[in-house]
């Protein structure tokens, strides 16, 4: 992950402890679908308990390391957007030069 935004230099890394809430973020999107999943194969798919949980164990274990960098991102949208910066307003971008 890159230390800034190379668009606006928007600090990505911050304080210690800052991106907890990405964890919740991770969980959540492995819940639900996780639970639904489940409740939908056991309905509709005829599948029984053993292989279910063969399935979705593995999966509830794998899911959350590949999503993990996705949520610290989104975690990083909420952030923004619920508390923006007030200094990203006026700064204009590193690619373009100033007339």
């Amino acid at each position: 992950m890159n230390d800034n935004c190379p668009h606006c230099a928007l600090k990505f890394e911050r304080e210690q402890g800052y991106f907890i809430g990405a964890i919740y973020i991770n969980y959540a999107a492995t819940v639900a679908i996780a639970v639904p999943g489940f409740f939908l194969l056991d309905a509709f798919g005829n599948v029984d308990i053993d292989r279910q949980l063969a399935f979705w164990i593995p999966f509830a274990v794998i899911f959350p390391l590949l999503f993990f960098h996705h949520s610290r991102s989104l975690w990083l949208v909420f952030d923004h957007f619920f508390n923006p910066e007030k200094q990203l307003f006026g700064v204009r971008s590193k690619k373009t030069p100033n007339p």
